[in-house]
């Protein structure tokens, strides 16, 4: 029988996977900057609603336990800790629509909604964190982009959580409105029903005319390829 030792190297074999904690606020309040915000977004791939923004400064003293990226909980883990958020954190909500988002791209309009949202927060924070590669343009106070923020910093991951259950909600009103997409269960992402209720009813004015199957010019060659190439569905 062939025996394997464990490796003394475990990030080599496999992906350590990340817990939200408070180490980058405290990093960025040792520095001197205090209060900390966290920002993130929920509903950039969907082809209907708008996208929207949190930003959340968590009370260091009172943060709500379980806090994690909103698409690791339950339903009924974001409508719990949603709640304990707002009853504790300085929490500020923005979104931008369709229209926005088909005038200025989907990244710029997300990027803008999460500018909005820091803007709007009740106490001016000293230093923001956000989730990504990108920062909100036009803010006064410094920050840092976190690869995978909602499941490393607590204030993204509360972000998170806000924007995700804010919209969810959203998308349930638009249920009743336009009843004949769907969006209450699919809260506008490119499922079966939801691309079939276009087909049969045709796009309504929730919908992002800039992402196909509503934008109807051929695909570029290289986007074609990427389309090929790639096996990812998108969900809720």
């Amino acid at each position: 029988m062939l025996l394997r030792t464990p490796p003394d190297s475990l990030t080599l074999f496999e992906e350590t996977p990340f817990v939200p904690d408070f180490s980058l606020e405290l990093m960025a309040r040792d520095a001197g900057h205090w209060p900390v915000a966290g920002t993130d977004e929920a509903g950039r791939g969907p082809l209907a609603g708008p996208v929207v923004a949190a930003a959340v400064i968590l009370d260091p003293d009172n943060i709500p336990p379980g806090l994690d990226d909103s698409k690791k909980l339950s339903l009924k883990q974001r409508e719990a800790l949603f709640a304990m958020i707002m009853a504790t954190a300085h929490v500020s909500i923005a979104s931008s629509g369709p229209r926005l988002i088909d005038e200025r791209n989907i990244l710029r309009a997300s990027l803008d909604a999460m500018r909005r949202a820091v803007i709007g927060l009740n106490i001016k924070p000293a230093y923001l964190l956000t989730d990504g590669r990108d920062m909100p343009p036009g803010l006064a106070c410094p920050g840092k982009a976190v690869i995978k923020g909602d499941s490393r910093s607590v204030s993204i991951a509360a972000a998170s959580i806000v924007a995700k259950v804010t919209r969810d909600r959203m998308m349930g009103r638009a249920c009743t409105v336009f009843p004949a997409y769907g969006f209450a269960k699919h809260v506008g992402y490119a499922t079966k029903q939801h691309r079939d209720g276009i087909t049969s009813h045709g796009p309504c004015p929730l919908h992002r005319m800039s992402f196909r199957p509503m934008r109807k010019d051929p695909l570029p060659e290289d986007d074609l390829a990427d389309l090929q190439a790639s096996d990812i569905t998108l969900t809720p």
